[in-house]
């Protein structure tokens, strides 16, 4: 048998790796800036820039695309080499794909500060950075899909499954939720409004955690447990089942984040039902992981990266149980909106992504160095450190949101809410958030202690930059294979179409209706759109990042309509672009605040949170007195929402300025009169116009 002599690429996967370092130090750092912020709120040293609401999506986005993201494409450059036994399709497409994904999170992290955001959860980043994303990605993708053709293997290993799956749904997702009219270079508005905007994000949202955190560490789970343990994996034909189901009904379950909101029962009933069936093909895989080990049990008291993998499978399971019980609608009244969703997502965060990726670091810098790992001893620290960090972390978020749920809905035997004002709330649960910030230190020590273990190993090996490697070409088929699966693991482009069909189905399915169907999103009479200086003090909430903090949607509670007003209907957020329902409550609910309060009070709060409620953890806002509204691009705003169905007259978009300024003069003559000195054309006064209008036209249509 004549063997073809080549070689791996090994200096790709230390780029990544050391990326993976890098940023996951970065990540966490932000991350715990961002968690002591909220016991300090001046800790954003009185600048614009580090607000919470503007750090935290650079957090999100750094820990995901960062930190993980370059973990994914070391774990999957690495092992996808040894199961196609063939180098890299290109070294050019590895270098753009490495380069390029770098220079899209340092533009991501510095725009966001910036306050260039679409508010659209993990996907903040404006229309330029998206296409940057979308070249890149597909740079990846022929990168992949050529090594999967020239491939010397005639089987797809089941980790190359997960791996054509995640590329062919990411990119789904990531251009469908990407869909924007550019306003300018900087700014630009989503095609879909309202409840439809909502779905897609969540869809997007849910999936992204789904086929961004999850898919591809399936894969790596496949390839590197069984490699660290020198075990088989335990089950094929469970692997089929778990890739097959798993990528099916996921795609379904993004509703389960909009239940009891505006969104059409129907999808969130469907939603809640194949939420509830992802705990199988979820829990099938933990299975197999952890059978897999089977045997080597002895091993992993000895291994640390053995003792990551344990942990990093037992959180998996543990954040696939907790989805689906999340998504019970009688869980999710009392839990959504609390700091038990933070839990559950750090739990999969902290414990399944993070500790695999320690895992896969101090398993593969050793062998593309040639040389042992510089101290087991250091390591095992390390996990405990990081095992700790995750305890005290998530506990007390699990505490604190059963003291916020219960409170939110705690009636006197008069029948009156317990605790009507919000920040009582926010004030029970500061010390569970002290803890919080303990757990993020502990967890990022242990990064650092790993961070120099490793520098330690590199230093003492040499890296293999071309690992000479050597295999037979491949063989043409002789024999029928009986087994359909295997038949299809030889043909990848039929394999990722499959798999397209597969993912297509479940999001077709819940959103053409939305789109079509009129009584979906009825429309109320009374709904008008934003004025000009209405739309401009729109966008300053956006790019304060308010919604991080504020929900704009009442839920049909009892505890909900007593405490802030009306239910919100759909018919409502017809010309919302985007949709501002938020994920968590810090502060309390503002879809009704319009009308609650008089002008004043809003300086107040934004000069000094304090001076309107006695210790609040809201940082001020000064700049919006300094700065002056810039209604440059205030006409063109108005033209792309008309495209988009807006009703704005002509001579709306004409006189977009003359009106704004006409209204924002009124509001600073009441302020006048209220004793408070300011100019008309300070953000302050746009920013209040917005929160004024919020949820009034239901109350003008009673009227």
């Amino acid at each position: 048998m004549h063997l073809e002599q080549f070689s791996y690429d090994n200096k790709i996967v230390r780029n990544f790796g050391i990326a993976t370092i890098i940023w996951g130090i970065v990540g966490m750092s932000i991350g715990l800036l961002v968690a002591l912020q909220l016991i300090f709120p001046e800790l954003n040293f009185m600048t614009q820039y580090t607000t919470f609401g503007r750090v935290r999506p650079v957090h999100t986005n750094a820990v995901i695309f960062a930190f993980v993201g370059n973990a994914i494409f070391m774990g999957a450059y690495y092992s996808l080499q040894r199961v196609l036994k063939t180098r890299m399709f290109s070294d050019v497409l590895s270098k753009i794909h490495f380069w390029g994904w770098q220079l899209i999170i340092v533009a991501s992290a510095i725009t966001l500060l910036l306050g260039y955001t679409t508010s659209h959860e993990y996907a903040e980043m404006e229309w330029p950075i998206d296409v940057a994303i979308t070249i890149i990605w597909v740079v990846f993708g022929v990168n992949m899909f050529g090594t999967i053709i020239k491939r010397r293997e005639r089987h797809m290993y089941v980790a190359v499954w997960f791996y054509i799956a995640t590329f062919v749904t990411v990119a789904v997702l990531h251009i469908v939720n990407s869909i924007q009219l550019p306003v300018s270079f900087w700014k630009s508005f989503y095609v879909y409004s309202g409840v439809q905007d909502a779905l897609v994000q969540w869809w997007y949202g849910h999936n992204a955690v789904a086929f961004f955190l999850t898919t591809p560490f399936l894969g790596m789970m496949y390839y590197y447990l069984p490699k660290m343990a020198n075990r088989p994996v335990y089950s094929y034909k469970l692997s089929i089942l778990h890739f097959w189901s798993l990528i099916f009904i996921y795609i379904w379950a993004g509703p389960h984040h909009l239940l009891y909101s505006s969104m059409p029962s129907w999808v969130q009933s469907l939603g809640v039902v194949f939420s509830v069936m992802l705990i199988a093909p979820s829990w099938g895989g933990m299975i197999n992981g952890l059978m897999t080990l089977r045997g080597a049990w002895d091993k992993v008291r000895v291994e640390p990266v053995l003792k990551f993998m344990v942990v990093a499978l037992t959180c998996y399971g543990m954040a696939t149980f907790e989805g689906p019980m999340l998504s019970l609608k009688q869980v999710n009244a009392i839990a959504h909106f609390t700091d038990w969703i933070v839990a559950h997502v750090h739990i999969g965060a902290l414990g399944w992504n993070g500790f695999m990726t320690f895992a896969i670091l101090y398993w593969l810098l050793p062998r593309i160095y040639k040389t042992e790992l510089y101290s087991k001893k250091l390591a095992n620290i390390h996990f405990w450190i990081g095992t700790l960090g995750i305890l005290f972390y998530a506990i007390p978020m699990y505490w604190a949101a059963v003291v916020q749920g219960l409170m939110w809905k705690e009636f006197t035997p008069e029948g009156v809410l317990k605790y009507p004002n919000f920040l009582s709330t926010t004030l029970e649960i500061i010390p569970m958030h002290m803890m919080r910030a303990l757990g993020g230190s502990l967890y990022l020590t242990g990064v650092i202690i790993m961070t120099y273990n490793l520098v330690k190993t590199i230093k003492q090996g040499k890296l293999v930059a071309n690992e000479p490697a050597e295999a037979p070409a491949l063989e043409p088929v002789v024999t029928r294979e009986r087994m359909a699966h295997r038949r299809l693991e030889r043909k990848p482009v039929l394999f990722m179409v499959l798999a397209l069909i597969a993912i297509l189905i479940g999001g077709m399915v819940e959103m053409i209706p939305t789109f079509t169907i009129k009584n979906n999103v009825p429309t109320i009479a009374s709904v008008k759109p934003y004025t000009a200086l209405e739309l401009q003090g729109r966008d300053l909430y956006i790019r304060e990042g308010c919604v991080n903090c504020h929900s704009q949607t009442v839920r049909p509670f009892r505890s909900e309509t007593s405490r802030y007003g009306d239910y919100s209907k759909a018919g409502e957020f017809v010309y919302d672009r985007p949709f501002l329902w938020g994920s968590k409550r810090t502060g309390p609910d503002l879809h009704r605040v319009g009308g609650k309060y008089p002008n004043k009070w809003h300086f107040d709060h934004m000069m000094d949170p304090t001076i309107t409620s006695p210790g609040s953890i809201m940082p001020a806002y000064p700049w919006l007195f300094e700065q002056q509204i810039d209604y440059s691009l205030l006409s063109d705003k108005m033209k792309a929402m008309k495209k988009l169905g807006v009703p704005y007259t002509d001579e709306q978009i004409n006189n977009a300025v003359q009106d704004a300024e006409k209204q924002a003069a009124g509001i600073a003559e009441d302020l006048k009169n209220n004793q408070v000195e300011v100019k008309s054309d300070r953000e302050i006064i746009a920013l209040i116009a917005y929160l004024q209008r919020l949820g009034t036209d239901i109350k003008a249509e009673k009227k």
